[in-house]
């Protein structure tokens, strides 16, 4: 760089000499990685804000995932003769979803029909009776709203099933 040369820093002597002032340039080495550094700092902030829905930490997404469980195992519990544990065999009857609302105490408020099963469609209602059977199924005013529930149940030729929460 010669003495004619602009400045390349973002400080420049002052034309009186000694003190050194800012020029507002950003062409230094140092000030553009401290410019992309602080980019990237602020991204991954952005980042980890949008990795889990607002207002819900993923302690609460294992705190359902465990509630889940608990779900399961006392659909067994209420329905030993209609549900086996095990080995889920190949291939299945009939693999009906349910969509269930819950009250604040775990009773059901509704349930809706997310996968009809074409073969063996009497295992809708089998499993909607499980549910209504096995609940209440717990307290959940400490898990985040909705308090909604999608249980699989996968059920075999002789129409026992097994949630699908407990193959996991």
């Amino acid at each position: 760089m010669y003495c004619t040369d602009p400045p390349r820093s973002g400080f420049a002597a002052s034309p009186q000499g000694g003190q050194r002032e800012w020029t507002g340039r950003a062409g230094s080495t140092a000030f553009a990685w401290l410019r992309s550094l602080g980019l990237a700092i602020v991204a991954l902030c952005l980042l980890g804000a949008c990795s889990t829905p607002r207002g819900i930490s993923a302690a609460s997404f294992r705190a359902w995932d465990d509630y889940k469980v608990n779900m399961g195992r006392r659909l067994l519990a209420a329905n030993p003769n209609g549900t086996f544990s095990g080995a889920v065999p190949e291939p299945l009857l009939a693999i009906p979803v349910l969509e269930i609302d819950l009250n604040r105490d775990g009773s059901v408020r509704s349930i809706r029909v997310q996968r009809h099963p074409s073969q063996a469609p009497e295992t809708v209602q089998l499993a909607m009776d499980a549910v209504r059977r096995a609940a209440p199924f717990g307290d959940v005013s400490h898990l985040p709203q909705p308090w909604r529930v999608s249980e699989v149940f996968l059920f075999r030729d002789d129409r026992k099933f097994k949630p699908r929460s407990l193959d996991m």
